[in-house]
């Protein structure tokens, strides 16, 4: 047997025991979790898929193909969670969220620091499950900026939004949860049409910068470049698992929460006293705290999309050679982090959490996120230039 079929062989078994383990010490759901997140993993890693990427991309070279597959992910897991939600309103819940400043302003930061730490949520646990040195750069401010940021987010909160005045209680700030008012049939349609929308606008970006540099080429030609059936594969089958996610979770999938909460658990066992924090010190979190990691959704589908990656990469490169990084590297890597896992609590979340968690709830906050991240990313794009990142 070759090095690396007994590689292969003890990736298996480490799936099945690890998901046996977890199963026999937290229970049926808990193991189920953890097999949901490692097809994450599977899905994120084996078939190149992020968000980050390819808002890059789109940005710098107009190429819209990793914007029409995430599209196209909304698109599957609106029209399979939304039945869902319609369908069992007191066993599930759906992410919706006001239109806040904290949402607005937390996006916008986001997106910037997503560029500089290469990944958001979900990119940089994939990258790190993978080996990728600098994204385990970013993890460990990440897990602490998570942690910090939820401290604070009730102050962030208390600020309001921009549309409060619209809403029936403005204490309770101004969200649109297009399920009830349209049906989850309606409610799918409205996101289809805004991908369809999104994707015409990136689409005919690429064909103006493909007019403009003078290259030639047929729309047929034209087409062929922006669709990468690789992550169109990916979308097709994260949307799937997002649903069954919902189903089993009863929540939809999150990734910001678990690291915020590992950070929090951190700080207790350090003697950080949190019975008085305003986000940590109130039921549920306070439970959270007491209970072991196993206990919490996205704690579990964390830790299965880590080895789901980790899995995917040794699969496919068993020898792959890990890279130093520089003092420089470090620094940014760490500051980004700080940064993102921050602004991704005030903003409910990260592309996951905030964007695909939003809109496949059908909340319009969901859109927001994504035109703030996106602007962000715009600014994180330009500010890697500046600091040589390419």
């Amino acid at each position: 047997m070759s090095v690396s079929q007994s590689s292969r062989l003890g990736i298996v078994f480490l799936a099945i025991a690890g998901v046996v383990t977890i199963t026999f010490l937290a229970g049926v759901q808990a193991g189920l979790l953890v097999l949901i997140g490692i097809g994450f993993g599977l899905a994120l890693q084996g078939f190149g898929f992020g968000f980050t990427g390819g808002w890059r991309r789109m940005i710098q070279a107009r190429d819209p193909s990793g914007m029409l597959a995430q599209m196209a992910l909304m698109v599957v897991a609106s029209a399979l969670a939304l039945p869902l939600l319609a369908a069992f309103p007191e066993e599930l819940v759906g992410a919706v969220a006001p239109i806040s400043w904290s949402l607005i302003i937390g996006a916008f930061v986001f997106g910037i620091a997503m560029q500089l730490a290469d990944g958001c949520g979900s990119g940089s646990l994939n990258k790190a499950g993978a080996g990728n040195i600098y994204s385990w750069a970013v993890m460990p401010s990440f897990i602490f900026g998570s942690f910090v940021g939820a401290s604070h987010q009730p102050a962030w909160l208390s600020l309001g939004g921009p549309l409060d005045a619209l809403a029936p209680d403005p204490s309770l700030g101004f969200s649109v949860n297009l399920l009830p008012a349209f049906g989850s049939t309606g409610a799918i349609l409205v996101n289809v049409l805004i991908c369809v929308m999104v994707g015409l606008v990136f689409f005919k970006m690429r064909a103006a910068a493909t007019a403009h540099s003078g290259t030639p080429g047929s729309a047929s030609g034209l087409a062929s470049t922006v669709w990468n059936m690789p992550w169109l594969k990916a979308a097709a089958v994260i949307g799937i698992l997002y649903a069954i996610h919902l189903a089993v979770a009863g929540q939809p999938w999150g990734i910001v929460y678990g690291l915020g909460l590992w950070g929090a658990k951190i700080a207790a066992g350090l003697g950080v006293n949190l019975a008085d924090d305003a986000f940590w010190g109130v039921a549920p979190h306070a439970a959270r705290l007491t209970e072991p990691v196993l206990w919490d959704i996205t704690s579990l589908t964390n830790i299965g999309l880590l080895f789901g990656t980790m899995a995917a990469s040794r699969w496919t490169n068993p020898d792959s050679a890990k890279n130093f990084l520089s003092a420089r590297q470090w620094v940014i890597g760490l500051a980004a982090g700080l940064v993102l896992g921050y602004s991704a609590r005030l903003a409910f979340g990260c592309n996951i959490g905030g964007f695909l968690g939003g809109v496949a709830s059908a909340s319009l906050h969901g859109w927001v996120w994504f035109a703030m991240a996106f602007l962000g990313s715009i600014f994180g794009v330009a500010l890697r230039k500046r600091l040589g990142m390419g």
